[in-house]
């Protein structure tokens, strides 16, 4: 893979404001205040006039007042995904880095998601999605037998709608499958169950800093427990990262043309990151796409950029400046 430009933060227009949204009320605050210092601290780095602020009752009449050239847009679960928030800045005429509203609603539910990239001719697990009161409803033990006679041994349970691993769990026996449900919708009413991919978990980012989606190097997760989850994502010492990933240049290809078609499939722009696994053949298997990848010290799209040999906060800053265009 040749190495991507590193677009100069020089071509910024003078005096282009820019506001970072963090925090936000979801699961993940935390981590989306740290993802939006490390982006406000890129861009300031680059010599982007850059503020930080919350999504919360003071941010419409701030925008009234006093609206900035663009957005970046660093709130993590359904505060920064599911594109509510796209469409109110849509509403007040603010551009902002990233995917519209109705792409991010689209990547924000996985099973939607998926079925996409399954019409599209891109690999992803089996899989099906329960509601939860469909699960009460036709009786637990019925359903869980049911879904392991059709998607089999291990599974992957996750909630549908969601991030940072949080509700997700591996099943190994069938009697597991009822607590990691119960662990599931205590995050979303929709718990996604699909068949379990053993393999190489990766991260490829896909940037566009004007001439089309193209992927960074993959990025490999090694988690000690086996299990990507919250804590292993932002617990000291209980994941290593390798960037890019230890992978032959076919494979490293191969996965990165297809987190690209995932990019495209989903309608998606500016960035975005694909989680992937690459079982033992070498063949990819999409898990999911991110709209509002983090930024934190140990997020994969900033450890992508590292590995591509670019700069976060002048491709930030190129990002801020192809959003502002559009506007």
């Amino acid at each position: 893979m040749s190495p991507l430009p590193d677009h100069s933060a020089a071509t910024m227009p003078a005096e282009l404001r820019v506001l970072v949204l963090a925090g936000g009320l979801s699961y993940e605050r935390d981590v989306s205040l740290k993802s939006g210092r490390r982006v406000l601290d890129a861009l300031r780095s680059a010599g982007v006039e850059a503020e930080q602020r919350d999504a919360d009752i003071a941010l419409l009449p701030a925008l009234s007042a006093d609206a900035p050239d663009a957005v970046v847009i660093a709130l993590h679960g359904a505060t920064g995904e599911d594109g509510s928030l796209r469409g109110v800045l849509d509403l007040c005429g603010v551009p902002y880095v990233g995917c519209d509203a109705r792409a991010a609603r689209l990547a924000w539910d996985k099973p939607s998601a998926k079925t996409v990239l399954r019409e599209a001719g891109i690999p992803t697990p089996d899989w099906v999605a329960l509601p939860h009161d469909r699960f009460s409803e036709l009786g637990a033990v019925a359903v869980l037998d049911r879904i392991v006679e059709r998607l089999g041994l291990p599974l992957m349970v996750k909630p549908a709608q969601g991030g940072s691993g949080l509700g997700a769990a591996v099943v190994r026996a069938a009697g597991e499958l009822s607590a990691a449900m119960v662990g599931c919708f205590a995050y979303d009413s929709t718990a996604l169950v699909e068949r379990y991919v053993p393999g190489m978990d990766v991260a490829v980012s896909v940037i566009d800093q004007g001439s089309g989606p193209e992927s960074l190097p993959a990025v490999e997760i090694v988690a000690r427990n086996g299990v990507y989850d919250y804590a292993a994502r932002y617990t000291a010492g209980l994941t290593t990262w390798h960037a890019p990933a230890r992978l032959d240049p076919q494979t490293a290809s191969e996965i990165a043309a297809t987190a690209v078609a995932a990019h495209r499939a989903l309608g998606l722009r500016d960035l975005s990151r694909v989680d992937l696994i690459v079982d033992a053949d070498g063949r990819p298997h999409v898990l999911e796409v991110n709209v509002s990848p983090g930024m934190t010290e140990t997020s994969l799209l900033p450890l992508a950029v590292q590995a591509a040999g670019l700069d976060l906060g002048n491709l930030l800053a190129t990002l801020v400046a192809r959003a502002a265009a559009r506007g």
